[in-house]
């Protein structure tokens, strides 16, 4: 599968807040994703001095969650970290490990934000966008939005809202660890969001595509693996 050429990457602020706004409109939040038999896992990790980037894909089937297909790369990163601009930092890379994968999967799990988000454009948005793929966007930390309570079960959930409208969910996956902030990036609905983190998760705080997706870019890092496959 290859990905979408919409825009540059190397662009200013004014440049990339603009591209968001435009690319927003393509967003559809109808679920695609009806027949799930794979589910990948994307996270990126940095470099000490915060140049370089590995980027990795877990592919996962669904539900057993069992490795189908696994991959990573290696680069330069050129832009800032911007609040709200994540996606102009990590997504070149996560483009380039997407088309190394020998299994491409039907939905991503991003550790970042679908539409909850300053512009309704996260990272798990911008790269559903473009990938044209069901992805969502699961997020350790709230970027925009207000939530209440969350029940301390596995498994509660509570709205997170932004001036009114429900933008995604904050979900407590395992009891006695903090809730997750999960909303959808593109192609796909909210409660399908909820139940897709839900069902992927293994007893841990992070769903496992991404938990695994996570593992592989730590280890990878501290190895100083130099291929570009990750293969």
């Amino acid at each position: 599968m290859i990905a979408q050429s919409l825009h540059p990457w190397n662009v200013t602020y004014r440049e990339a807040v603009r591209i968001q706004e435009k690319l927003r409109a393509r967003i559809s939040l109808t679920n695609s994703a009806r027949t799930v038999s794979s589910v990948a896992g994307a996270d990126v990790s940095y470099s000490r001095g915060g140049g370089d980037g590995i980027a990795g894909m877990v592919v996962l089937s669904f539900p057993d969650l069992d490795l189908m297909d696994e991959a990573f790369v290696r680069g330069k990163i050129s832009f800032p970290y911007i609040p709200g601009l994540l996606s102009f930092r990590e997504a070149p890379l996560l483009v380039e490990v997407f088309q190394r994968l020998q299994h491409p999967p039907d939905v991503v799990l991003y550790d970042g934000q679908g539409i909850a988000h300053p512009r309704s454009f996260g990272l798990a948005s911008h790269m559903g966008v473009l990938l044209d793929l069901p992805s969502v966007g699961c997020a350790k930390k709230k970027l925009v939005g207000d939530f209440g309570e969350v029940g301390l079960q596995a498994g509660s959930t509570t709205p997170l809202k932004m001036k009114g409208k429900i933008i995604g969910a904050v979900i407590r996956t395992r009891r006695g660890v903090k809730p997750v902030f999960v909303s959808p990036g593109h192609r796909i609905d909210l409660e399908s969001s909820i139940q897709l983190v839900l069902k992927t998760c293994r007893g841990f705080r992070l769903p496992e595509p991404i938990r695994r997706a996570h593992l592989m870019v730590k280890k990878n890092r501290s190895l100083g693996r130099a291929s570009p496959t990750g293969k």
